[in-house]
């Protein structure tokens, strides 16, 4: 059995320990640090493996607060959060301070974000990574030179032979964006699937934002709920410079 929330954690967790070639002091790293294609360096970068595989020019990283949580918890949190500010302004208006420092993250657990039984995380992961491979190739295709450089890149990851296999399928298949959107049980699995795919790009291009757009839509997301969770992933993603 492929374990999806495995290949999640891998793509957006901070771990290692390995010394710095200068000081001898160990310093935390993402995997995703030997894996960035785009060549912004320090952190994680956003998007994770997904993104940069599929050969991103312009890799974000994110923020300190995103690294204290891993893989499925961080993408359930920022949905988590958006709701939450979503459902307040539904009730009434929220006084906000302009420039305010964002809060930490909600803990998602025992929530409909992250579910308690382990089958259920796997499926939500499942359907997270879909959502986060169409998304990377919205607005491109990959040619064999640059699947071949996504397959050696994957050897990288401290991942089995059958999750290297998926995510290597995933990519191969066409994006089936309607697909996606049926297997989201919940209004709040939909959510999820929203933050993940803007992990995976930004929308500044036309295909991104189509993609995005179309995402939406199929999943039934209100416009506000939609401001609301790319208010909450831009919270943790900090812009290349």
């Amino acid at each position: 059995m492929v374990d999806t929330r495995k290949i999640l954690d891998g793509i957006l967790n901070h771990t290692g320990t390995p010394k710095d070639p200068v000081t001898g002091t160990k310093t935390r790293r993402s995997p995703l640090d030997e894996l960035n294609l785009g060549g912004v360096g320090g952190g994680a970068a956003a998007g994770g493996v997904i993104a940069l595989l599929l050969g991103t020019k312009t890799g974000r990283k994110m923020g300190k607060s995103a690294l204290k949580l891993g893989g499925l918890a961080l993408i359930a949190a920022l949905a988590y959060r958006a709701w939450q500010n979503w459902t307040s302004k539904a009730e009434g208006p929220v006084a906000t301070t302009h420039g305010e420092t964002p809060k930490s993250l909600p803990a998602p657990d025992k929530t409909a974000f992250l579910p308690a039984r382990a089958d259920e995380q796997q499926r939500i992961a499942r359907n997270i990574l879909r959502a986060m491979v169409a998304a990377a190739k919205a607005d491109g295709h990959i040619d064999s030179e640059e699947f071949d450089r996504i397959h050696n890149k994957m050897d990288k990851l401290d991942l089995g032979a059958s999750e290297k296999a998926f995510v290597m399928d995933e990519l191969r298949a066409p994006a089936d964006l309607a697909r996606i959107a049926r297997e989201a049980r919940t209004r709040e699995e939909a959510a999820e699937i929203y933050a993940a795919s803007l992990f995976a790009i930004d929308g500044t291009k036309p295909g991104e934002r189509a993609h995005l757009a179309q995402l939406a839509e199929l999943l039934g997301l209100d416009d506000a709920l939609v401001t609301e969770l790319e208010a909450s992933v831009c919270d943790v993603v900090v812009a290349p410079r």
